[in-house]
């Protein structure tokens, strides 16, 4: 694998990236390889499992029950 230095990065644009990393709970060097990869490879991106987020997602509120909500 290849190493690569990006010289005089705008401040700016490293924020944006600490931000970006941290939101996605991801390296700065990790969330530049996932931009990088999304945008020249897409078609090599791993596919996003809707159920496992959104289970993942709510993981820490516990067991609980919906009720059904009738239509009328």
């Amino acid at each position: 694998m290849s190493n690569i230095t990006i010289h005089q990065l705008e401040p700016d644009i490293t924020k944006l990236l600490e931000q970006r990393a941290a939101q996605h709970g991801h390296t700065i060097e990790a969330e530049i390889k996932a931009i990088l990869q999304s945008v020249l490879a897409p078609e090599l991106s791993p596919k996003i499992n809707l159920s496992a987020a959104i289970e993942k997602r709510f993981a820490n509120l516990g067991d609980f029950e919906l009720t059904e909500i009738t239509r009328k």
